[in-house]
């Protein structure tokens, strides 16, 4: 590969140092690259083969090359285990090409759902919007063992009435997020841009008055997620994270349909896991504004026992298997049913 990086640069004409500043990767490390002294990252080679204008299935294979070469070296079993690797590979790409298919589908019965809404849009209701964002408040707080019912979730937020039995915090979750639904509305309606500072707002509504001292800031140690296997990087390495994220946003939120960029969004926030508490209900936020500046709906997962298993099921592995497809189709999937259901309501 590096005679690759090296060939590809020269026939440019072009410096190391130019390299470096298109790619914004650090003018010592290329020249290690080329050298074969240091291998680039994944995110690297994406961005080495667009300057330096390689296809990028050619870096791609002699990236991936050298890394079996790297990990296996010549050991005995190589080529049987690299034979038996093809087989599962296939196998994986097999099952891939039919997941997203299933996915494809989904998404273009959205679209027609979508089409069919957008001539409707009259019929939108100001006391539906409410029932729903009630629902949706409920359901999210649910998820996160919240135990105050729906009705009670609308004395608290629509009659400012105290419930019997159950804790300040329940109380201050369902204020909480309400006006944090107002919030991304808000931002809806201001065509705002979606970025770091938008996303602290949204936590700090989320966690006021609850743990003031977290609520819109970044943790400060490392955490663990009861029942998951996922372990969220530590504290140092999460603004950093928090960077590539909303850079990731920035490139692919004109590419990506978008009810797949609010799932990848939602994934890739609670996966960081930046704060000390508030992941999921910040995450679910972040989905959901992104779909309504898109002009679809709440996506409201439900917090009942079958449908949070499947939610953190498919979460998981995403987390933890890099295999994606599953959650997005999940996510689709209730994107589907809520559009279905909103057109229901209004008589269509």
């Amino acid at each position: 590969m590096k005679e690759i990086l090296k060939n590809a640069r020269e026939k440019l004409n072009m410096k190391i140092r130019e390299v470096s500043q298109l790619t914004e990767i650090d003018q010592a490390l290329i020249s290690k690259f080329e050298s074969g002294n240091r291998k680039p990252t994944k995110e690297q080679i994406f961005k080495l083969a667009k300057v330096l204008e390689i296809a990028l299935e050619t870096l791609m294979v002699a990236w991936l090359k050298e890394k079996i070469l790297y990990e296996i070296g010549d050991d005995e079993f190589a080529l049987k285990a690299m034979q038996v690797a093809e087989k599962e590979i296939r196998y994986q790409k097999t099952l891939k090409k039919k997941l997203f298919t299933s996915l494809q589908k989904v998404l273009d019965e959205i679209d027609d759902l979508k089409s069919k809404l957008d001539k409707f849009r009259e019929f939108d209701s100001y006391r539906i919007a409410q029932a729903l964002e009630l629902e949706y408040t409920f359901e999210s707080n649910r998820i996160e063992g919240n135990t105050l019912t729906l009705r009670e979730t609308d004395l608290v937020i629509n009659e400012g009435l105290t419930v019997s039995g159950k804790s300040m915090r329940e109380h201050l979750e369902a204020i909480n997020h309400q006006e944090a639904i107002g919030y991304i509305k808000h931002l809806m309606e201001k065509n705002s841009i979606l970025n770091e500072r938008e996303v602290l707002s949204i936590h700090n509504l989320i966690l006021r008055g609850i743990h003031p001292d977290d609520a819109g800031r970044y943790r400060k140690v490392q955490v663990m997620i009861k029942g998951s296997t996922h372990l969220p990087p530590q504290p140092f390495i999460v603004p950093k994270q928090m960077e590539d994220y909303f850079f990731w946003y920035e490139k692919n939120k004109n590419s990506l349909h978008p009810v797949v960029l609010a799932g990848e969004m939602h994934e890739r926030l609670v996966t960081i896991h930046p704060f000390i508490d508030g992941n999921g209900r910040t995450s679910r936020l972040v989905m959901n504004l992104i779909l309504l500046s898109h002009g679809y709906i709440i996506a409201n997962i439900k917090g009942d026992y079958d449908s949070r298993m499947q939610y953190y099921q498919t979460l998981e592995k995403a987390q933890t298997t890099s295999s994606k497809e599953d959650f997005l189709l999940f996510i689709a999937q209730i994107e589907k049913e809520s559009l279905e259901r909103y057109l229901n309501i209004i008589g269509q």
